[in-house]
């Protein structure tokens, strides 16, 4: 429904490292940007972006495409949902084909919870700011825990009357169904009657990285025993809570900046430390950490400081998740407040300066915090210090050996003095826990692989992308030299496309797709003169065909010493990259066709009985193999191994 212009126009603005840097921490190398996928768990950055090109590509998982695939990928969204995302990034105003009344009702079918948790989110909002109740119960809350009008509207506060079906009235007459509003955890049935779920609630709208609304949080503000003081959405399409951090979207640059992310308990804790100018924060919002909650902070930082309120229930809290965090090679770092203080107050009494010398004061690693509070509640009990001996040890058996052996030394000398026990006791029992975890995912592995698997369903042309043959490779490696280097000059050539054009007949081309964007190239260029521009191809219609694009066009490394060595790969020195990429792509796809057509001729002559015929083919042999003399001469910056194409 998107007009081609208004597509064509985005795509012109949308700047691939402005988009992914506001989810990733991008680092510069060389003319690209390197950082952790954002799609895997990895410790060492395989993910690289490419802003002259702009496309990404992970050489770890794989994954791959342009500006608009990273957003639908990230966030989960479908094409036309991705190039609204970004439209709206830039400001860019859309041109789109009316829809009829059946098209609204499939928009609001697919888009169903997401439009409606942005109504409910605005909603709430407007009652909290502009109508009497919300002034004198919602905002006279907020305006008591001391948040100005600037840091409501940011985060988007609102509040729910007590009346009992005020919003639920509202959201009907605005044409929403019961059944979606139920869903969405707004409204529930009883007995036949609709009910607001946070009827009398103060409501902390709870959002995505990019700024969705997923779902809610919600505080009553009355005393009542029988309702808990905190109600959040229930788990649906959209809200998972492991998968949540409060405050990501108004936090995600600021931890990035500062290349460091704290982390609270509470909604208050958040809003009030942004007041207070400490904005690198998020909230787990009670549930302890999780493994998906722990990959949205290493996109942008791995240094984690959480902090808790320094009483007992604080202090278990600050404990849960860690070792998880410590296996993807965190540096987490733990501060207890004083006592009797949380963030939310402590930074109100004190201010941010004094906040942030308070914290960096008081760090500790997380093993001696836990060894700390462990040695406090054991005291002299045996059965608990051999308790608090074996959870350091798998603690510590969590840090890995092989990219933080420095780190896992020393925490394991540290302990084994602070628990005086003896040290190889120690390091025998953390590696006790290390085999014991690596046994349990082979037994796990074993068990996955025993399952039949069901049979994987692809298309013709998913599964000529997806495995294709060394001949299809060394088609595409050509295709790539086209739209790469076409346009550049080339000795006794007007350029490269007219130097392919000349030596290459499409009917050399055996691969469908690379036929297909074969012809569509040199149809382009007869028709208008010059090459098809990059973005062609990584921005063409196919959702497949851009995949391939990213892949292909993505920089690769340098040919190394060694991998010249193995393939007998050598090129004159000051020669343009380009000029070698052209011949060594070249030289290699037409040997490789007249090798190919050797072996035919070869088993031909062994099965041809007829005195002419066999020599009528061992002359064509004979020419072929002058064919192959010639190109090696005429590409003598390229000397390939024979034993290569064997």
């Amino acid at each position: 429904m998107i007009s081609p212009a208004s597509i064509q126009e985005v795509m012109n603005r949308a700047d691939i490292v402005d988009v992914v840097g506001q989810f990733v921490r991008l680092k510069k190398r060389g003319t690209n940007y390197i950082a952790n996928c954002p799609f895997h768990n990895e410790k060492t950055p395989s993910f690289n972006v490419s802003p002259a090109k702009g496309i990404y590509k992970c050489f770890g998982c794989g994954k791959a495409g342009n500006v608009v695939t990273f957003v639908q990928e990230h966030e989960k969204l479908t094409y036309p949902e991705a190039i609204r995302w970004l439209a709206d990034h830039y400001k860019i105003t859309l041109q789109e084909t009316e829809r009829s009344p059946e098209q609204q009702q499939k928009q609001l079918a697919e888009e169903g919870l997401r439009i409606l948790n942005e109504y409910a989110t605005t909603w709430f909002h407007d009652t909290l700011l502009n109508t009497e109740e919300g002034q004198l119960i919602g905002l006279s809350y907020f305006k008591q825990r001391g948040f100005r009008k600037e840091i409501i509207e940011r985060f988007r506060l609102g509040y729910n009357p007590e009346q009992g079906e005020a919003f639920y009235h509202a959201a009907i007459t605005k044409g929403y169904k019961a059944e979606m509003l139920e869903r969405a955890g707004l409204a529930k049935n009883r007995n036949g009657i609709y009910h607001d779920v946070y009827r009398g609630r103060v409501i902390f709208p709870i959002q995505s990285m990019t700024g969705r609304i997923l779902g809610f949080g919600a505080r009553i503000l009355k005393s009542n025993e029988k309702a808990p003081k905190y109600i959040n959405t229930p788990e649906n399409e959209l809200y998972i809570k492991s998968k949540v951090l409060y405050g990501m979207y108004q936090s995600r640059q600021a931890i990035g900046k500062q290349d460091e992310c704290l982390l609270v308990e509470g909604y208050t804790d958040v809003i009030s430390l942004h007041q207070g100018g400490v904005e690198n924060v998020v909230s787990s919002s009670g549930t302890s950490l999780t493994e998906d909650q722990l990959r949205l902070i290493g996109q942008l930082t791995k240094n984690l400081t959480i902090l808790y309120d320094g009483d007992p229930a604080g202090i278990k809290a600050a404990l849960r998740g860690l070792d998880m965090a410590l296996a993807q090679s965190f540096n987490v770092q733990l501060v207890l407040l004083p006592e009797g203080e949380d963030p939310d107050s402590y930074v109100q009494k004190s201010g941010a300066a004094n906040f942030h010398a308070y914290i960096k004061e008081h760090k500790q690693d997380v093993i001696s915090f836990r060894l700390q509070v462990g040695l406090n509640e054991a005291g002299t009990d045996p059965v608990k210090r051999s308790k608090l001996v074996n959870e350091i040890a798998e603690s510590i058996s969590r840090i890995n050996k092989a990219e933080d052996f420095s780190l896992q030394t020393h925490y394991t000398r540290e302990a084994a003095r602070k628990l005086d026990v003896d040290e190889a006791g120690l390091i025998n029992l953390i590696n006790k826990y290390i085999r014991d975890r690596i046994e349990g995912e082979q037994k796990h592995l074993r068990r996955e692989e025993a399952i039949p698997k069901p049979e994987q369903i692809t298309t013709e042309q998913d599964q000529e992308i997806k495995t294709p043959s060394t001949d299809e490779l060394q088609e595409w490696q050509l295709l790539r030299i086209l739209i790469e280097y076409g346009h550049q000059p080339y000795e006794g050539y007007d350029s490269v496309a007219k130097l392919v054009e000349d030596r290459v007949g499409p009917d050399l081309i055996i691969e469908p797709l690379v036929h297909k964007l074969f012809n569509e190239y040199f149809d382009h260029y007869r028709r208008f003169g010059a090459t098809p521009e990059i973005h062609f191809f990584i921005n063409y219609p196919e959702q497949s065909i851009r995949d391939k694009m990213a892949s292909l066009l993505h920089p690769r490394q340098d040919i190394s010493v060694k991998w010249r060595e193995k393939y007998g790969i050598e090129t004159i020195p000051g020669t343009l990259a380009y000029i070698n990429d052209v011949d060594s792509t070249l030289s290699y796809f037409e040997l490789k066709k007249i090798l190919i057509i050797q072996d035919q001729l070869t088993v031909r002559l062994q099965q041809e009985r007829d005195p002419i015929t066999q020599k009528v083919l061992q002359e064509r042999f004979m020419k072929l193999r002058g064919m192959e003399k010639e190109i090696l001469i005429r590409h003598r910056q390229v000397v390939f191994k024979s034993n290569k194409f064997k």
